[in-house]
């Protein structure tokens, strides 16, 4: 009866140590990750945004720097392939 008393009693103590420690510790730093992970997909977005307007903007200037050559092609009386 001592041997089931005593396991039953280590039992116990060891599931509380177990469960005070995901809520004390291990649930305030998830919550911590997470906030801290919302903070990168802001910044990762942020950086997408900020790298297709780079690129719409080259593409812009490829774009004009293309027309510029037809028009100056175009005035030479030269004819493209196209």
């Amino acid at each position: 009866m001592w041997f089931t008393r005593g396991f039953s009693l280590t039992n116990f103590v060891i599931g509380t140590s177990a469960l005070s420690f995901q809520v004390f510790v291990l649930y305030p730093w998830h919550e911590q990750l997470d906030e801290e992970f919302k903070e990168l997909r802001k910044e990762h977005r942020r950086l997408l945004d900020e790298t297709h307007r780079q690129h719409a903007r080259e593409l812009g200037r490829i774009r004009e720097e293309l027309e510029g050559l037809r028009k100056e092609r175009e005035g030479r009386g030269i004819r493209g392939g196209r």
